[in-house]
């Protein structure tokens, strides 16, 4: 027999409704639509700042460019072509943070924080500029269409430290921290692991860049992570809700 409760007992406590297992879902689909166009030129627009600059570098190197040295780990990576997939990933990759970042002023600060990051990769080659020895790549871009654009679009100049790693590790981070706070599993945060070292992998699979690249953008990518973590308005996912 259950005890018996007197009046001046307090009321036991509702319980809480279960949560659903695919909440996190539902949020992250809200965020990505929340707006949406603002997001979408948003990051078009940065991008196109980006290789506006990126390509001033490039073509107008204020001293000599010198060539990237070769480590026995550029030797152990093999020419994949198919790493070009990975590889051109990135432009839709760097946009999943700002996509699932709330508030205008988020938006914002993200936005400087990524922009900052650039700003110091393009410092680094205009006052150092470096390229990538040539040739690296076994195969005749010529008969690979997407090499050859890859060629006229993202040179082997403007080498070090390697802002296609940097942009991704910083994504990364971001996304990961994102996703914890939407209370993902684990499957999600294991996808973004792997898609950003497929990235990694990618910049010296292509022959872009060699093993000191991505250890420059990788030393760049955790000081702007570590920054840009300690510095920001609010959190991101309870702020929204």
């Amino acid at each position: 027999m259950p005890p018996s409760r007197n009046a001046n007992t307090p009321p036991l406590p509702a319980s809480a409704p279960p949560t659903r297992p695919t909440a996190w879902r539902d949020e992250i689909w809200q965020q990505m639509r929340r707006r949406f166009w603002l997001k979408f030129f948003g990051i078009s627009g940065f991008m196109w700042l980006f290789f506006v600059g990126y390509f001033q570098v490039l073509r107008h190197p204020v001293r000599p460019v010198t060539e990237m040295p070769l480590t026995l780990l550029d030797q152990w990576v093999p020419f994949e072509p198919l790493a070009l997939v990975a590889y051109v990933s990135l432009w839709v990759y760097v946009g999943i943070p700002a996509g699932l970042l709330p508030s205008l002023r988020q938006l914002v600060a993200y936005g400087l924080w990524a922009g900052a990051l650039c700003i110091t990769g393009l410092v680094c080659f205009y006052a150092f500029p470096t390229a990538v020895p040539r040739p690296l790549m076994p195969v005749d871009v010529a008969q690979h269409p997407g090499f050859a654009l890859l060629q006229g679009v993202d040179a082997a100049g403007n080498a070090f430290p390697s802002l296609h790693v940097a942009t991704a590790l910083f994504s990364a981070f971001w996304i990961d921290r994102l996703l914890r706070q939407f209370a993902a599993p684990w499957l999600p945060r294991a996808v973004n692991v792997l898609w950003v070292l497929l990235i990694v992998y990618s910049t010296m699979a292509i022959k872009q860049h060699v093993a000191l690249d991505v250890a420059g953008g990788t030393l760049l990518a955790l000081l702007f992570v570590w920054s840009s973590m300690r510095w920001f308005p609010g959190n991101p996912v309870k702020d929204a809700r």
